[in-house]
């Protein structure tokens, strides 16, 4: 069962439309609102908590499941100055099943027996982020930049009526880079990045777009995306990866 994030329907949409709506009052730099409608396959998901002899190392997707799951994603970005850009991601992940282990888990202080275990994973990423054109020609557009982004994580465990759930919400510095390139008549090929590897984890999303103008304004296009991270340290051990494909919906206000 795939859970949807009602939160990011009821406030993100209209956040972001609501700048949509003032940019384009403000007659400034053209604005760009991208939604993407993915199905994202869990690929590895091993956890730890605490990472210590305390907890127990167990993969959760093979409680859940691989999927697909819905992943949608929703974004605006605008000019800043002459080449500079702004922009705002709102991108929910979770997923809740009922599975089933073949060993016993100890799980943020909580043991669980081996049998039937309910898993809930949440892994939402709001950003904010500052991007240069780098190289701005007609043939070839390039950013490079920086993303403010604030990890919304939870991973939960029920087994009758023990639960033990582990929350994770934080801000993470990414450095960003995307290009564009039309490639013939109203077609244009894309590619974007936020990562940064490090100390005791890593991050990586990276995704690639092919798109073509329907209509003035509107471009419609398929979409393939990498997602993968984690940190190990004396608190948690958790690593997950995802890959996702879907539709990608482009408006530009006239």
């Amino acid at each position: 069962m795939t859970i949807g994030k009602n939160t990011f329907f009821i406030c993100g949409l209209p956040l972001l439309l609501a700048i949509a709506w003032v940019r384009s009052a403000e007659a400034a730099s053209p604005l760009l609102l991208d939604l993407e409608l993915l199905a994202a396959s869990q690929n590895k998901n091993q956890v730890q908590v605490p990472n210590t002899a305390q907890g127990t190392r167990f993969s959760l997707q093979s409680l859940t499941g691989s999927g697909p799951y819905f992943a949608p994603r929703l974004q605006a970005s605008w000019a800043a100055g002459e080449r500079s850009e702004w922009r705002v991601l709102l991108a929910p992940l979770a997923l809740s099943e009922d599975g089933r282990s073949d060993k016993a888990i100890r799980f943020q202080g909580a043991s669980f027996a081996a049998g039937p275990i309910a898993a809930r994973y949440q892994f939402n990423s709001w950003r904010a982020t500052w991007r240069w054109r780098w190289i701005d020609r007609e043939d070839l557009v390039v950013k490079v930049g920086f993303t403010a982004k604030i990890r919304d994580a939870s991973i939960r465990l029920r087994q009758s009526a023990l639960s033990a759930e582990k929350d994770n919400t934080g801000f993470v510095p990414l450095l960003h880079a995307s290009v564009a390139r039309p490639w013939g008549d109203k077609w244009m090929l894309e590619a974007d990045i936020d990562a940064l590897a490090g100390g005791p984890g890593y991050a990586v999303d990276a995704g690639m777009r092919l798109s073509r103008e329907i209509a003035p304004g509107w471009s419609l296009g398929a979409t393939a995306r990498f997602l993968d991270g984690g940190a190990d340290n004396d608190e948690v051990y958790a690593f997950a990866r995802f890959t996702s494909v879907g539709l990608a919906l482009r408006w530009q206000p006239q």
